[in-house]
């Protein structure tokens, strides 16, 4: 069938070095990187559908699953890559064949399963180092074993450890200044960028009978690290007005002399200074040429030092649990039943330092205390001309958020703001709190039915109840300690308290032409139309009165109408094969975050994107493997508003979306030392993508290549393999997720995908 898919083997991404979930967008064309937490906390972007609320409420459009098992919460979506038999990354709407529908696409992992030929396994143990002035060790033990219990049933278990140091060297109290507060606590400034993570997964395979086949499997997975790894950059917000008037318009970078807070539009000192925020208006000159509003540079730029208070060690969590069970049985030559039941449990509670310096002024913090149910059966069938698939799903989520802005002990806001404007205590936490609940109910189908021999038609349909139950309230917590949230309740009673609820009957569809001339030819095109509920959003205080209040929060569905046509074609005798599509999205109410001041809320907007991809494998000779890929498309969303409730509105990009990506791989083997040697190069380029939706001139990061290498010999019994690896061994800046703060601190926040590495891998399989 024509399709957009790529697929790597477990082996695969052994040798590509892929460690987390999200490593994988670095090899696959078309796929990007968004979030928040510094890459803490990732969402997958495809074909520029992409949605950046950084509230966990919200579902991604982009589905990943676990063996089967959807990730419904974002945090979840990042997780440890061990014991993996694939993954499989299919490009446009998803939802006619099995799980949860999606706008995106959908990543699938599927791990190693028990087997019941004998007992195998392996142990493998990396260690490394990055490259920084932190000199931060990366040390990492995999191991699997599987053993069959009796002739119909078998178990496996796997286990992943990392430990890596910090690799963001903190300087503080570097930078400070007699307007940097006194630090958020004694132990502040700790070394960013850490991970200590321990997941295990146990398996059960049991063949119940010649026709029916069950697995059941349970995961865990605990991660712990320091503070987000932000660093700072300054910045200087351009209004469209004169003397002290208009509206932000552009946020550029800081020259070195530069010592106006913002600029209106005749070049003269804006005067307005953080007036935006409501406080502090026209606070005066800079206090170093080419700082921040506090004076702070960053001591070496994009390199990985910085300073920064509010960092602690450990003050961040992630933890993840999981069951999941699967029966497949077989009634009949042509017909075939498939359950999948999973329970997912996801608690996190996050931090970071907003202004990435050494001023204590604000920190962010994220926690989520959530669960996922989904209930899936699903019958396959062939006749004498069609293949088929029939199914139901269920789909629950019951999340609780809790997400704001902590204003530490001794932070500066407390004196002229916080006591004298607000009336609160020194130290508090502005916090929006936000529970939803989620059902979800579908019926789909697709059909593929064969006109001639080479010719195929292809059609599917999906019916969706969406039921969303909605609480959001915020306001000001008591803050005594820079370590912990809700400490108490909130002060006077909550702000704002918003109850809804809502219920919608949607549809996604697709029909698809597949034409087969030769064997080792295919060309398809189709229509797709693809649909992501409405939700709610869950914006801070300010955020919530710049928004509109109440009617600001709740937001529609997106629906994408997608246009495709491709081919996938074999030769050179089965060693080389070539995929390429191109397609066309017609977005109507897109979901795209807005993000201003120190929050946002998503609004609908059209949009619009055209693009294409491609991707070779060629074995040109014995022992050489190439691959290559890339990817170009145009995106547009349309009518974005400067800030909510702004006149002045543009076309931008879409967020975490180059325009055009690459990726290639050489690899030679030959025997040598009795076994079989192997060198492999390998690359990855990224156009240049902004991270704010407004596409803003500082709000952007550059065009990246990285480049990594390994070079590894497997012993001639294929039970030892020894590998030494460098990534991105040019130690290139390779931009990963930032936020605009240009009227909180006249900085930006941004972070760096990691720095060189090198390190040996040495793994034993029996």
């Amino acid at each position: 069938m024509g399709i957009s898919i790529t697929s790597m083997t477990g082996q695969q991404m052994q040798a590509l070095g892929v460690v987390d979930s999200f490593d994988i967008a670095s090899f696959t064309p078309g796929v990007s990187l968004g979030g928040s937490q510094a890459g803490k906390n990732t969402q997958f972007t495809i074909r520029g559908v992409t949605q950046t609320d950084f509230n966990d409420v919200v579902e991604a459009p982009t589905a990943v699953y676990l063996d089967d098992g959807y990730i419904a919460v974002a945090q979840g979506q990042t997780f440890a890559v061990f014991d993996i038999a694939r993954v499989e990354i299919l490009k446009g709407p998803q939802g006619t064949l099995f799980g949860r529908n999606a706008t995106g696409g959908l990543i699938h992992y599927i791990s190693n399963k028990p087997s019941l030929e004998g007992p195998e396994g392996y142990v493998d143990v990396k260690l490394g180092r990055f490259d920084t002035p932190a000199h931060a060790n990366d040390r990492q033990v995999q191991a699997a074993a599987s053993t069959p219990l009796s002739d119909t049933v078998a178990v496996r278990a796997a286990i992943n450890y990392n430990d890596q140091d910090a690799y963001l060297k903190n300087l503080y109290p570097y930078g400070t200044s007699s307007v940097s507060g006194t630090g958020s606590a004694p132990d502040a400034g700790a070394d960013l960028g850490d991970d200590k993570t321990l997941a295990g997964r146990l398996s059960l395979a049991w063949q119940a009978s010649d026709c029916v086949d069950v697995a059941l499997s349970a995961n865990y997975a605990d991660s712990d690290f320091a503070t987000g790894p932000y660093q700072s950059k300054p910045v200087i917000g351009v209004y469209n007005g004169v003397n002290g008037g208009g509206e932000l318009i552009n946020v550029i970078d800081v020259a070195p002399g530069e010592t106006r807070q913002s600029i209106a539009a005749d070049g003269s000192d804006n005067g307005r200074d953080l007036a935006d925020l409501g406080f502090l208006v026209d606070a005066g000159p800079r206090p170093v040429p080419g700082g921040d509003f506090f004076g702070y540079i960053d001591p070496d730029g994009d390199d990985f030092k910085t300073s920064s208070d509010y960092a602690f060690d450990g003050n961040s969590e992630l933890e993840t649990k999981g069951l999941n069970a699967r029966v497949d049985w077989e009634i009949s030559e042509d017909l075939t039943l498939t359950w999948v039941s999973d329970w997912k449990d996801y608690e996190k509670l996050m931090f970071l330092d907003v202004d990435a310096a050494p001023v204590n002024q604000l920190s962010n913090y994220a926690g989520v205390d959530g669960n996922s149910v989904t209930q899936e059966l699903r019958l396959n069938g062939t006749a004498d001309r069609m293949r088929w698939v029939a199914g139901l799903y269920y789909l629950n989520i019951d999340v609780e958020s809790m997400n704001g802005l902590k204003a530490p002990n001794n932070n500066i806001l407390a004196g002229p703001v916080l006591n004298d404007i607000f009336g609160l205590p020194p130290a508090v936490d502005i916090g929006v709190d936000a529970q939803m609940e989620t059902d979800s109910y579908s019926l789909f189908g697709q059909v593929e039915y064969d006109l001639s021999d080479q010719w195929t038609l292809i059609a599917g349909l999906r019916g969706m109840r969406e039921d969303k139950d909605y609480h959001m309230t915020n306001g000001f917590y008591l803050s005594t300690s820079s370590r912990e949230i809700h400490q108490g309740g909130y002060l006077g009673g909550p702000i704002a308290n918003y109850r809804d609820d809502s219920s919608d009957n949607l549809w996604t569809g697709k029909v698809q032409l597949d034409w087969k001339p030769t064997d080792d030819l295919l060309v398809y095109a189709g229509v797709n139309r693809g649909v992501k509920a409405g939700s709610y959003n869950a914006p801070l205080v300010g955020g919530y009165f710049a928004a509109g209040g109440d009617s600001a929060l709740p937001y529609d569905e997106e629906i994408l109408l997608s246009y495709e046509g491709g081919f996938k074609a074999t030769f050179m005798d089965g060693l080389a094969r070539l995929n390429g599509a191109v397609f066309y999205y017609d977005y109507q109410d897109y979901q795209a975050f807005l993000f201003t001041g120190v929050g946002g809320v998503v609004i609908n907007r059209d949009a619009e994107n055209i693009g294409a991809e491609f991707d070779l494998q060629i074995s040109p000779a014995e022992g050489w493997d190439i691959m290559l890929g890339g990817s170009w498309y145009d995106a547009e969303v349309q009518d974005v508003p400067l800030v909510i409730g702004s006149s002045t509105t543009i076309d931008v990009k879409p967020t975490y979306a180059p325009e055009y990506q690459a990726f290639g791989l050489v690899r030679y083997e030959w025997s040598a030392l009795s076994g079989t040697m192997a060198v492999q190069a390998d690359f990855n380029y990224s156009d240049e993508f902004y991270y704010n939706l407004r596409n803003f001139d500082a709000d952007k990061f550059d065009s990246y290549t990285v480049f990594n290498a390994r070079i590894s010999w497997l012993s001639a019994e294929e039970n030892w393999e020894l590998a030494l690896a460098a990534r991105n061994f040019t130690d290139e800046r390779a931009g990963l997720m930032g936020y605009d703060l240009s009227n909180l601190c006249g900085c930006n926040e941004t972070s760096f995908r990691d720095p060189r590495w090198y390190g040996v891998n040495v793994r034993y399989s029996f």
